[in-house]
């Protein structure tokens, strides 16, 4: 049953050698790879107007100089970011740049920062695309949380299912929001060159505002950043791409970053002209597209549909960079090596359903409210982007390739902006910020915990060229075999033990409940098996797990004063459908635990199959 529900929702599996038609074309990239870059116009440009207007609606003409300070940072970060898709095109982005050029220790911080923020990107993109539904269908409100959990666990399977037919889902929400947002900008225009929208600013632009100053500013910059959150999600999925795969990312990303700037610096203007106030029960880009299409217009209405689908499926970035972030890592032996597996469909599903898995806590820990986890969300962001930046100014003065300098200049403007939005983010949104200052801390040990696991294992099991291996010569062999009753498992099990055990032990653990049947046991195993020595120990306090293991010592230690080697069989029975093992109790995978932790003896499994 599972693996029908399985192939219903994933797919059937794919040979390794179909992973090329897995890859990404640059139309299907920027479906995939721009959603949460894209969608963040619904909420970035609000998010500077909402700082402004605290002082004053006249002060919203600052979200203009604002605006292009942000659109600076975010060429100086593109150009920097299509340098490091050329110089790093096995992808990882800001983690690779940084170990390469900062050390170990800088490409943990970067991507240990991303991991978390890709988290973050799943819970607030399906948290925001909740409340738009919500807001449509007000009944829907009470069920927040179930809906968000339910959006990434439908992403989760689309994501499931391959890249390729993930990209595929993606292009109409993608692109129904691009297509509406300049629908809206050309009518926009359209109507304030004919005259049918008039100038409805509070302030003209330059007007002296009684009460601003350069923290304000500073804090709504730091808020409007919040925009570039998903720019650096190409350079982490550059091998995901149709060859040549660095100059497809490096055109798509590029793509990406002028339909967001022109996006932004257009919605900024409109909200500047028209007069827009931003409140709690109705958004910017809301009230903006009701002055252009008026309020009950088809225009309007599609405009916010295309919303809250863009916003529902941003967290499909998250998805996209996750996986393939988690791999370089597992790669370097700093997250576990189950992250470089691929699944069913080519993709490295364990990525996936982690990222999934962290979300959701968010969303539950959160209720769903995660509009306070955006300076959070932006420093994951920005702390990658300035070790990323200013990695790549070490990169250049390394290599001298070509206009090394002005790249360099690029990189250097890039980090210092970035690095100034991250001291203004703890400086102004401490309070929301704050738990970085734990989370990172815990991270690093856990990586450096990972790391040395993996290099002490390496050591441990390495062969050296030159050292010839030492390998113990036994006598002789025994084997204990766990008996619970006279079965055919019972029979199958000593009948192997006698096979390759020159000693054969039996050995029982009886209980106080029902003597009657213990003692049965012990005939009916004497009159089966003659020859093998049947050992009872009796368990007080109905434990089987220590009176084994103390018994398995004891015949391990004489075993080895004879140079033979001790064997444990623990017999079992397979139910023909797995579901049916949670009826049976499992008794078998716990002696096997407890028998692990010793080192000398040999843990077997005899297997015994039903077929009815």
């Amino acid at each position: 049953m599972w693996r029908y529900i399985k192939r219903v929702l994933i797919g059937k599996p794919l040979k390794t050698l179909d992973e090329g038609q897995t890859h990404l074309t640059k139309f299907k990239a920027l479906a995939m790879l721009s959603s949460d870059a894209i969608s963040s116009v619904a909420y970035g440009p609000e998010q500077i107007t909402t700082v402004l207007v605290t002082l004053s609606a006249m002060a919203m003409w600052y979200s203009i100089p604002i605006a292009a300070i942000v659109l600076v940072l975010l060429l100086a970060i593109t150009l920097s970011y299509q340098q490091i898709i050329h110089a790093y095109p096995s992808g990882g982005g800001a983690y690779v740049v940084a170990t390469r050029n900062w050390g170990s220790n800088g490409g943990l911080i970067a991507g240990g920062s991303l991991l978390v923020d890709y988290m973050l990107t799943v819970a607030v993109s399906t948290t925001s695309g909740t409340e738009a539904i919500t807001s449509a269908i007000p009944v829907l409100y009470p069920y927040s949380v179930p809906i968000a959990v339910i959006i990434v666990l439908l992403i989760m399977i689309m994501n499931l299912r391959g890249m390729s037919e993930s990209a595929n889902f993606l292009t109409i929400p993608v692109y129904f929001f691009v297509v509406m947002i300049f629908v809206m900008i050309a009518w926009g225009a359209y109507d304030i060159m004919s005259g049918h929208v008039h100038y409805q600013a509070p302030a003209d632009y330059g007007s002296p505002v009684a009460g601003m100053t350069f923290v304000l500013f500073i804090r709504a910059f730091s808020a409007g950043s919040s925009s570039l959150t998903g720019v650096e999600a190409v350079s982490n999925a550059v091998p995901n791409f149709n060859k040549p795969k660095a100059k497809n990312a490096a055109t798509t990303l590029a793509i990406m970053s002028g339909i967001l700037a022109f996006f932004f610096i257009a919605i900024i203007f409109f909200g500047f002209y028209l007069g827009i106030v931003p409140n709690s029960k109705t958004t910017v880009l809301s009230q903006i597209g009701a002055a252009i299409f008026g309020g009950h217009g088809i225009g309007f209405y599609l405009l916010q549909l295309s919303t809250a689908m863009i916003l529902a499926v941003a967290a499909n970035t998250g998805f996209s960079a996750f996986p393939i972030l988690s791999f370089n890592m597992a790669k370097d032996k700093y997250m576990p090596h189950a992250f470089m597996d691929r699944g069913d469909r080519l993709g490295y599903s364990n990525g996936i359903i982690s990222l999934a898995i962290g979300a959701i806590i968010l969303i539950l820990i959160f209720h769903g409210k995660t509009n306070m986890l955006i300076p959070l969300y932006a420093v994951g962001v920005f702390v990658p982007f300035t070790l990323s930046q200013s990695g790549m100014i070490i990169h250049w003065f390394r290599e001298r390739d070509g206009w090394w300098i002005g790249k360099a200049i690029i990189n250097l403007v890039g980090a210092v902006i970035s690095l100034c939005l991250v001291l203004a983010l703890f400086w102004q949104h401490f309070g929301n910020v704050w738990p970085y200052l734990i989370i990172m801390p815990a991270l690093m040990l856990m990586f450096h915990a990972i790391h040395r696991h993996y290099i002490k294992v390496a050591k441990q099991l390495r062969v050296a060229e030159k050292t010839k291996v030492q390998l113990h010569d036994y006598d002789g062999a025994t084997v204990i075999v766990l008996v619970g009753n006279v079965t055919r498992v019972t029979r199958g099990a000593i009948n192997y033990a006698r096979s390759v055990g020159d000693y054969v032990i039996a050995m029982h653990v009886s209980f106080d409940e029902n003597p009657g049947k213990e003692h049965k046991t012990a005939n009916e195993f004497k009159a089966e098996f003659p020859d093998v020595r049947f050992v009872d120990i009796h368990s007080s306090y109905r434990s089987i797990a220590k009176p084994t293991l103390r018994f398995v010592d004891v015949i391990a230690k004489r075993a080895a004063a004879r140079n033979y080697s001790t064997t444990v069989l623990v017999p079992q029975f397979i139910p023909k459908h797995p579901w049916q093992l949670a009826l049976h109790n499992q008794t078998s995978v716990r002696l096997r635990t407890v028998l692990n932790s010793r080192q000398n003896i040999v843990v077997a499994s005899y297997n015994y199959h039903l077929h009815e």
